[in-house]
C-alpha cells in the first residue's frame, strides 16, 4: 500500500532540485518547493488508491493544478472518470496526462511541476 511517507521519500530524493522540505500536516503531506509554492498530497484513509495531488503556484495568476480521482460527478463526462486534471484553475478540467497508478502518477505530476517551474510557468 502506498503511504504519504513513501511519496515524501520520492519527492525528497528524486526531486531534490525543486523540493525544499516535506512534512505531515494532519492527514496530508505538504511539499514545500524551492520557489515558495507548495504541493499537498492526499491519500484516502478509507479507500485504497484514492488520491489527490494539488499544486498552488506563486505566479501572479495563482494557478492551481490538481490531479485526483475523487469521483466528482461534475467531471463524469470525461472518459477517464473519476481521474481528472485541473489544469491551471479549478474549472479548467481535462483528461489527465498522468498514469492512474498512484506512485507513477505522483512521479509524473512532480515531473510536470518541475517542468513548469523551470520554464517559469
Amino acid at each position: 500500500m502506498v503511504t504519504l511517507e513513501s511519496l515524501s521519500r520520492i519527492a525528497e530524493l528524486e526531486f531534490s532540485d525543486i523540493v525544499g522540505t516535506t512534512f505531515r500536516l494532519q492527514n496530508k503531506l505538504r511539499i514545500l518547493l524551492n520557489d515558495t509554492s507548495f504541493i499537498d498530497v492526499y491519500l484516502s484513509q478509507k479507500i485504497e488508491n484514492k488520491f489527490g495531488f494539488h499544486w498552488e503556484t506563486k505566479d501572479k495568476d495563482l494557478h492551481v493544478y490538481r490531479y485526483d480521482n475523487f469521483p466528482n460527478t461534475k467531471w463524469k463526462e470525461l472518459s477517464t472518470f473519476p481521474y481528472h486534471f485541473h489544469n491551471g484553475s479549478q474549472e479548467n478540467v481535462i483528461l489527465p496526462p498522468f498514469k492512474e497508478d498512484v506512485v507513477q502518477g505522483f512521479i509524473e505530476f512532480m515531473e510536470f511541476v518541475r517542468d513548469k517551474i523551470n520554464i517559469k510557468i
